[in-house]
């Protein structure tokens, strides 16, 4: 069979360089559209901000910056690390950063915002300590041991196998250190379960403290009671009444089951909020946060220049000029197409600005991309990392969307409004008598939201709400 040409004609969907733009910057937060916009603004001679200083319109320090939850304020110390050799000791330390004498205000800044990390501040204890030099070095080697909670996890036999013979460290010699260890100043760090952890921080108390005795019989010989909250079993065994079991129990909730979270630090996280929601004339209104868009201008000195020029062998600034438009352009149609989802999404959940979660109402991609006439995939790159600012706090786009449940009337409650109702019903139940799962199932249904009781179980367990057993108090 001869070999020959053949022409065929084919339709094949192409994304232009400017639409996989508009795609990308659609889809980046707004920490990352800030990146974006600051590395073009290295690259691009075409492309400037509209301040005339040329500072950025966002900075780290800004007012309108929100620090989420579980952040902190403090600058991680740089841990330092010892390394034992078999014949080399290393002497314990403890060293901070050396400022220098002609810049004291600089230097106390820097070791005042810095804070030691768990093993930096046991070894500065240790050297500060009376003990003799042997001592300070098996007592080091069982700090390098402990593991990011301050337990020795690691048993005593396992940690002498592993020693050099040479430096002659035996099993009581470990056992002696650990006992040194566990009287620094930091009460239950050494540690080698629960139930040590928190009778060491018992036993740290005065003994005049109420309740000290009964919550040491507690955590060193029926913790697993206390755990399932078998109150009845434990007055017997104890001896006690309620009053004294309650004191005991009130005592134990207030220790620290793992002493290394002290010296945890953890980097802020910031989260700045693309729209900004708020009541005006009665009516929800949404609008764009002004601290959140770059704002942009092409350098007119430079284009007018090279259309003066009109050199043929500088195609590459041409591109560059061209990309600098498409960025300006799509950088705008990107907050144009936020704002309107953010106002569909405020009409759509007005109800749950006005009375909170509880009046939250089902809500689904595909609503939102047929009011605005957009395709479902551009609404949920739109609803990804984009947060809004309300009088209620701050959400992600995303957390106004969410599946709903059949009532008795034949509407639909949204799973964010159950979960809010279960919430409520928890936080109002007697103590001594909680509802159980399939108690919620019947109270949901006396309103006429009908949900399983493995639904309510789900939904229980999503928000971190312990079972009925352990919700169980005298």
């Amino acid at each position: 069979m001869k070999p020959a040409l053949q022409l065929r004609q084919s339709q094949q969907l192409l994304l232009t360089p400017q639409l996989q733009q508009a795609i990308k910057l659609l889809q980046l937060s707004t920490l990352e559209i800030n990146q974006e916009t600051a590395r073009l603004l290295d690259e691009n001679p075409f492309l400037e901000r509209e301040d005339d200083n040329g500072n950025q319109t966002y900075s780290g320090s800004s007012s309108s910056e929100t620090t989420s939850s579980n952040t902190s304020n403090e600058t991680a110390a740089p841990e330092t690390e010892t390394r034992t050799s078999e014949t080399d000791w290393p002497e314990p330390s403890f060293s901070s950063s050396a400022s220098s004498p002609d810049d004291e205000d600089e230097g106390y800044g820097e070791v005042a915002a810095d804070r030691p990390s768990m093993r930096e501040h046991l070894m500065w204890q240790l050297n500060m300590s009376q003990l003799d030099s042997r001592d300070k070095k098996i007592i080091s080697l069982l700090i390098d041991a402990l593991d990011e909670n301050a337990y020795l996890s690691q048993p005593l036999q396992e940690i002498v196998e592993l020693l050099p013979q040479e430096l002659d460290i035996t099993l009581d010699d470990l056992e002696t250190a650990l006992v040194q260890l566990q009287h620094l100043d930091e009460p239950g760090i050494g540690a080698r379960d629960l139930s040590e952890c928190l009778a060491l921080q018992l036993q740290a108390m005065p003994e005049d403290v109420p309740g000290r005795d009964l919550a040491l019989a507690l955590v060193t010989k029926h913790l697993d009671l206390l755990a399932s909250r078998d109150f009845n079993k434990l007055k017997k065994v104890l001896h006690c009444d309620d009053d004294a079991l309650r004191c005991a129990q009130d005592l134990i909730v207030h220790l620290q089951p793992k002493p290394g979270t002290a010296f945890e630090q953890r980097a802020a996280d910031y989260v700045v909020p693309d729209v900004l929601v708020e009541r005006v004339g009665g009516i929800w209104r949404a609008r764009l946060n002004p601290e959140a868009m770059p704002r942009l201008r092409l350098n007119q000195v430079y284009a007018n220049i090279l259309q003066q020029r009109g050199d043929g062998n500088a195609q590459g600034m041409v591109t560059q000029l061209q990309e600098a438009r498409w960025f300006i352009k799509n950088l705008q149609q990107r907050f144009e197409t936020i704002l309107r989802v953010a106002q569909a999404i405020v009409e759509r959940q007005r109800q749950f600005f006005q009375h909170g979660d509880i009046a939250m109402r089902p809500l689904v991609l595909r609503e939102i991309a047929d009011q605005l006439e957009l395709h479902e995939s551009t609404i949920s790159r739109v609803t990804t990392q984009k947060f809004m600012h309300t009088p209620r706090g701050i959400y992600e786009f995303k957390y106004f969307f969410g599946s709903g449940l059949a009532t008795e009337a034949g509407g639909a409650c949204s799973s964010t409004a159950i979960r809010a109702l279960i919430k409520q019903m928890v936080s109002e139940e007697d103590a001594k008598h909680p509802l159980t799962d399939s108690r919620m199932s019947e109270i949901l249904a006396q309103q006429g939201i009908i949900v399983a009781r493995r639904t309510v179980a789900k939904y229980r367990e999503s928000m971190s709400i312990l079972p009925v057993n352990l919700r169980k108090s005298l």
